[in-house]
């Protein structure tokens, strides 16, 4: 994996926390139990897009999405989420680091601003 500063960035959002789910084998990064990204390397998919491939789940926008999907070809529909409001970043390096960056920042703020206002207040007060 090409992106060595994304697990120190992900984590470095205010309320973020990781865990590792042996069942998916995904690192979760998570905002009070909510998802935001989520980090796996597939194996012995019938989908070769994602099969063998370092990759990071985040929550966007359906019309986001099909923006960048269409653009980057290293970004497709979410692995194994709902696919019109995530999308996987292949971690090979092809995409630009600023790019995977703004991508995850968006992708905590979609589910920090989807928090209750009290929880928002207490994570940013910590």
């Amino acid at each position: 994996m090409k992106y060595e500063w994304l697990d120190e960035y992900l984590l470095s959002l205010p309320g973020a926390e990781k865990d590792y789910k042996p069942e998916w084998a995904w690192f979760r990064y998570q905002i009070r139990g909510k998802l935001f990204a989520a980090v796996c390397s597939p194996q012995g998919m019938k989908d070769a897009a994602y099969n063998g491939h370092d990759l990071v789940n985040l929550k966007c926008g359906p019309a986001r999405s099909e923006v960048l999907r269409a653009v980057h070809p290293e970004i497709l529909p979410g692995f194994y989420c709902d696919k019109r409001n995530w999308i996987a970043c292949l971690l090979d390096g092809s995409l630009p680091d600023s790019i995977l960056r703004e991508l995850c920042g968006d992708s905590y703020q979609l589910v920090f601003r989807r928090l209750p206002k009290y929880v928002q207040k207490e994570i940013l007060e910590e």
